[in-house]
């Protein structure tokens, strides 16, 4: 077994274990810096919206695609001078078409740019195709997207509700949701890349994978804390701790071999394509599953405990747990804190030190072996064993 595989098998015993949730409050700070900075840059920068979303002229033609070919169009684009061209968006489609984004032009300019196309490539302007898009079809675009991501979002908050039976989790569910939605936007706002219809599917996908995530480590938090109020061995924080560190080791594995072929796929759309659906759609992903991972990880189960840990009954029970560990330790018995999976019965089982067998000669005939003084010693199961004395001080 590999040393990661030890590790997950170690954390989800309890013989290894991590305070996810006693941290809290550093993965909040984290994640509000983030937050900040990100809405930083989107309200100082804003997104680069696309021909899709803000409307423009968009051109295509059959040519031989070469190493030149995004660069020669470009130029020869600019070099027209038209009015309020800006910086044109040359991309290759296959081997043998260009397209060329620009923004809205009169009508002049349109056949200006048009005409200069179908120079650089070779063939006659009629084989040069435009296409005029309005800002008010991007506008309604953009509408609906918005209403299907609130239609999801309350979807999903009804069937987190339905499937847990805890409102509380569907409100800790879907604020990592929006937590990663935030980041993500805000990437795109301080890298610059132009938002497509690409991005929005980009960001639909991670927010299901995000979600799928969470609804794992919270599957193990009810499965940790069925019964929880009858028990005074650990809190509701500790359950919740105790699945994190049992599913960690999984999440992890599954965020790196997702990020492995996107990244993939975000170098070849940035570095050879150099624009393109590709770079758009990779880059949500890329953001999008990496934060994802990080908030179903350290924010979904801390504000999952956070809430919970606000109830009368929650309460209650951690005042009970804490009076209890107080008296063990004042009376110099171990203190059992944490669920520790196995380890906390092997930690009970060392916690009785001593156990009491008379020898045989020292019990009256045809009496059963009673609780004497034999001292004991716990093995690395946990269970006590008897500390045998050297022969030569054997009683004879």
């Amino acid at each position: 077994m590999s040393k990661l595989g030890q590790l997950g098998a170690k954390l989800h015993r309890g013989e290894v274990s991590y305070d996810f949730i006693g941290h809290r409050k550093l993965w909040f700070g984290i994640s509000l810096a983030l937050i900040v900075v990100s809405l930083v840059g989107l309200f100082a920068r804003g997104l680069a919206l696309g021909i899709e979303f803000k409307g423009g002229v968009e051109y295509q033609a059959n040519v031989k695609v070469t190493g030149s070919t995004v660069d020669d169009f470009t130029n020869v684009v600019k070099a027209t001078n038209a009015k309020d061209l800006g910086d044109p968006v040359v991309t290759t489609i296959g081997s043998d078409k260009v397209r060329v984004q620009t923004k809205p032009l009169a009508q002049d300019d349109i056949a200006k740019v048009r005409a200069a196309i179908a120079k650089q490539a070779g063939i006659p302007i009629e084989q040069v195709t435009s296409q005029q898009i309005g800002a008010s079809w991007g506008k309604q675009i953009a509408d609906k997207a918005i209403w299907a991501l609130g239609v999801f979002l309350g979807l999903v908050f009804l069937v987190i509700w339905a499937y847990f039976r805890e409102p509380k989790a569907s409100a800790a569910a879907i604020i990592a949701l929006m937590h990663d939605v935030t980041i993500t936007v805000g990437v795109y706002a301080l890298v610059g890349f132009d938002v497509t219809p690409a991005t929005v599917i980009g960001v639909l996908t991670i927010l299901g994978y995000s979600l799928y995530d969470t609804v794992v480590v919270f599957d193990k938090v009810r499965e940790n804390t069925r019964g929880i109020t009858g028990n005074t061995r650990y809190t509701y924080s500790e359950a919740t701790n105790l699945a994190v560190n049992q599913t960690v080791v999984r999440s992890i594995n599954t965020t790196v071999t997702a990020l492995l072929p996107i990244a993939s796929i975000l170098v070849v759309g940035t570095v050879v394509l150099g624009t393109g659906p590709l770079k758009d759609l990779s880059l949500a992903l890329f953001v999008g599953v990496a934060v994802g991972a990080y908030s179903s990880i350290f924010i979904a189960p801390a504000l999952l405990a956070t809430f919970k840990e606000r109830e009368p009954g929650m309460q209650a029970l951690r005042r009970r747990i804490m009076a209890r560990r107080a008296q063990a330790a004042s009376a110099g018995a171990p203190v059992a804190v944490a669920p520790a999976g196995a380890g906390a019965a092997a930690g009970a089982a060392a916690a009785r030190s001593v156990q009491d067998t008379p020898r045989k000669k020292d019990r009256p005939a045809g009496t059963a072996p009673t609780p004497a003084a034999r001292p004991m010693k716990a093995t690395a199961a946990g269970r006590p064993q008897p500390t045998r004395k050297p022969r030569s001080k054997r009683g004879k």
